[in-house]
């Protein structure tokens, strides 16, 4: 969704194909409250959700995706974001190197912006992971009861 909430794609994903809507433009994926002053960029829109059940949607968070692309809209729309006044910027993404590579991208945008900032990272490879091996890791703790 653009600002204004607008649909803009979608992206698609299953056991062994990923991509992205056909005439679609990737903006940024969006899930949460618009009003949040804590933004949570991810690569994925699935680890966008899964980071929200982690956190059971924490009501002053907005959680949003790059789709795993950065055109320029979708830098455009961070750094909008970014300018809010008491915003905090978390670079949630992926526990791996081009992980690294968006964490670093999203400081220098939190710094231009002169808004706060933060790297928050999965113990897994991304927070979809993480979210599927907490709820195995709690079912199993269920069983020894």
């Amino acid at each position: 969704r653009d600002g204004e909430g607008g649909v803009t794609g979608w992206e698609e994903r299953g056991p062994e194909w990923r991509g992205f809507s056909t005439g679609g433009a990737k903006v940024l994926f969006r899930f949460g409250f618009c009003d949040a002053l804590r933004l949570c960029v991810t690569e994925a829109a699935i680890d966008a959700m899964s980071l929200a059940a982690l956190e059971s949607t924490r009501r002053d968070s907005l959680y949003v995706s790059t789709g795993g692309g950065w055109a320029p809209v979708t830098d455009a729309a961070i750094r909008l974001l970014a300018a809010r006044e008491g915003l905090l910027l978390v670079a949630a993404t992926d526990n791996n190197a081009q992980g690294n590579t968006y964490a670093v991208r999203l400081e220098a945008v939190a710094r231009e912006a002169s808004c706060g900032f933060e790297r928050l990272r999965p113990h897994e490879e991304d927070w979809n992971s993480e979210l599927k091996a907490r709820v195995k890791n709690r079912g199993k703790r269920e069983k020894r009861k």
